[in-house]
């Protein structure tokens, strides 16, 4: 159970180039979920928005694939993390945020309408 406490819950927001094919992007997707889970910490939800304009251009490139990853990890992980994707050349931009539990909740709460919604 103490282990369970040492967890810090995270959300991960990643943009992809945009000239990524499908599988590829697939590929690195699960590379990021794998590696989550490989030290120590547990996906709670993923979501891939798709291919969304950017506000700006990045290294001129106006469009971007993005991908919202949240999980529980201990906190030595994320700089792992951060490694990982600034090697990655497919990786125009990465943010990692620590949710609080009022953000935690409230992910937890969009989550459950979105699915109420789609059942009914």
């Amino acid at each position: 159970m103490a282990t369970e406490n040492s967890l810090q819950n995270y959300e991960l927001m990643v943009i992809f180039t945009p000239v990524l094919a499908e599988d590829d992007f697939k590929t690195a997707q699960k590379k990021y979920t794998d590696f989550i889970s490989a030290n120590g910490g547990k996906i709670v939800h993923e979501d891939a928005w798709g291919l969304r304009g950017l506000a700006y251009p990045i290294a001129k490139k106006t469009t971007g694939i993005y991908l919202v990853v949240e999980y529980q990890a201990p906190s030595n992980v994320n700089a792992k993390l951060e490694v990982q994707m600034n090697r990655d050349e497919n990786i125009l931009r990465h943010m990692i945020t620590r949710l609080d539990k009022f953000a935690t909740a409230y992910n937890a709460r969009k989550r459950n309408k979105s699915l109420t919604a789609e059942n009914a």
